[in-house]
This record gives structure tokens, sequence and C-alpha cells, in this order.
């Protein structure tokens, strides 16, 4: 078995504090690079693999660009997203899918509800169940699918690890990231995930986020096409009022989680984030990441205690705020 990330490798990220008690502790990793990729800072084991899971997405979008697909704006946001399943989020997938002649029915991605609870509710109203084109991956399987039907693949087969496309992104992320894939496992929508050290996650969106749209590499424009439509339609990568959403408006940064505690964040700058909690919560990335890119100076301290005060780090008693989830000061 692959060697992930171990206790003894990780160290203190964040603290639950309750009544200034210290009622929960979070360990992991994270990296920073500065704006000419040169790791600035490091705490843990940045050199251990890991799945980096939704945090992916960036790569495997630039990789069905780098196919042939064209995507703009909205469409583009949806390729790179973990959305949370409103009308506006799936209206922009039906379209990236009806652009390839494909359906709903070609999704290979697991029926969900969606992530956002009024949505949730309406459908539930509507005696409505769990559909493929909800669940928060829809978009990026769109985005395979269209690739497929751009290259004359077979759609059918999209999702296994030897199928062309696949072998495409694989390869799309071993340059980006400039090592070779260990490990390959499946991820929660079905798509496969390839295992990188933080530190190769961390070079990858770097190159991500500091392409340039005139680039004379096909590569390195639809990159920077691809941030640029983050950043200009927040709202498309998550949703409104969610963490990621809430980082890019506040911060202007380019913002992906990941599920079992996987975050990336690139400043303005070039500044680049790439952190990891061992016990996989996901609550404490989105300010541990804004925190490490001021102690970077790519931010400023008031910019992320303006995040802060958006994002639900209170602690309650009673109804009441009792205490925060904060970074651990260390870092």
């Amino acid at each position: 078995m692959v060697q992930s990330l171990t206790v003894q490798d990780a160290v203190e990220l964040a603290v639950v504090e309750r009544n200034g008690f210290v009622e929960s502790r979070h360990i992991g990793a994270a990296v920073v690079l500065s704006p000419d990729g040169e790791i600035a800072a490091r705490h843990g084991d940045a050199e251990a693999l890991m799945l980096p899971r939704s945090s992916l997405k960036p790569l495997q979008a630039v990789g069905c660009l780098t196919a042939g697909v064209s995507l703009e704006g909205e469409q583009l946001g949806l390729a790179t997203a973990s959305h949370v399943g409103t009308d506006r989020h799936v209206a922009v997938v039906r379209d990236i899918l009806a652009a390839g002649g494909l359906t709903e029915d070609d999704l290979g991605c697991p029926a969900d509800w969606p992530g956002d609870s009024t949505t949730r509710d309406e459908l539930v109203r509507e005696h409505l169940g769990k559909t493929r084109i909800r669940m928060g991956c829809s978009g990026k399987h769109a985005a395979m699918l269209r690739a497929c039907v751009e290259n004359d693949w077979p759609t059918e087969t999209y999702l296994e690890l030897l199928h062309p496309l696949q072998v495409h992104i694989k390869e799309v992320v071993e340059r980006l990231s400039g090592e070779r894939v260990a490990a390959t496992a499946i991820d929660g929508c079905g798509a496969p995930v390839h295992a990188l050290t933080l530190l190769g996650l961390a070079r990858a969106m770097h190159r991500i986020g500091s392409a340039s749209e005139k680039s004379p590499f096909a590569l390195h424009r639809v990159a920077g096409a691809l941030v640029r439509a983050v950043r200009e339609n927040p709202w498309t990568i998550q949703g409104t009022g969610r963490p990621d959403t809430l980082a890019i408006e506040r911060l202007g940064v380019f913002a992906k989680y990941g599920v079992e505690g996987v975050m990336v964040m690139i400043a303005p700058d070039g500044t680049t984030v790439a952190l990891k909690t061992l016990d996989g919560s996901g609550r404490v990335g989105t300010i541990v990441a804004a925190t490490l890119l001021a102690r970077a100076g790519a931010l400023t301290d008031a910019q992320v205690e303006n995040l802060a005060s958006a994002l639900p780090l209170a602690v309650l008693g009673g109804g009441s705020g009792v205490g925060v989830i904060r970074p651990t000061a260390g870092i």
C-alpha cells in the first residue's frame, strides 16, 4: 500500500476553542509556494502522498480543454466545480451536455440530492428524487463527455482507467505536477483520482494560476482561461454563501476544496497554498489556506478577517457564540 500522510509527520493546523478551552485540534500538512514557484513555507510532510479528490478538478478540466472541448465563462466554471445543485447550476450543465448532443442519461456520476437545502426542499415538495445532474460533480462529467464527443471516443466507458480521455487527463496531471502518478483510486463520483504529493498538487495549481491566456502553448492558454472564468463567475465553483465562492468573491483568489480535508488556494499574485487535514475535516481548510497566504504576504490580515466573518467558524453554546474555529498561531 502506498504510504500517505501519518500522524507523526503532521502538524497542528487549527483548533476549535470553546470558552477558552481547546476542544479539538486539526492536524495535517500544508505547503506554500511563492509567486515564482519556490517553496516559501511548509508545515508537516508536504511530500507524503495524498488523494486530491475534488481539488484535482482544475487539472481534470484542463485535460478536457486540451482534448478539444470549447467552454467559456459559466460553463468553464461548472467544469471545475463541486456545485450545490441549484437550478442555475443544473441549467449550465445541461447546456454543456446539449452542445455535444448529450443528455443527463449519459452522465456516469451517481444520482444525488443537491447540496443546496432550499433546492432539495423544493424537490421533496414536488415528490422528485435524486438525479445525476444534481450531483456536485456533474459539470466535470459533462466536460469529460464533451471531450469524448469531440474526439469520437466512446462515451459509455469514459470513466475507465484506460479510456483515451482518462489516459490524456493522467498525462496532463503528471505534466502540471511534475510527478509521476504513484497510485490511482476511484473518486466518489466514479472518476479516477490520482495520488500526488501536496507539493506536486501545489506546483500544478501554481502553474495553472500563473498561466497566461496569451501563451503560445495551448495548455497554458486554457489554464489561464479557466482561472479567469472562475474568478469572474465564483457562484459556479460551489454556490452562493459557500466557502470556495466566498473566498473568491472576497479575496480575489482561486479556491478549490476537496473532500477529506483538501484545499488549494491561489492568490492574485500567484502565491499558492495546498493543504490537507489528516482527519479529513473540511471545516478549517478555507481559513487556514487564507491565513497562510496572509503570512506569505499575498493577502492582508484585514482581508482574512473579512473572509472569516462570513465563514461558519463560530462555536455556539446555547445558541450564542462561545468560541471559534481558528488557525493555529504557529502557522
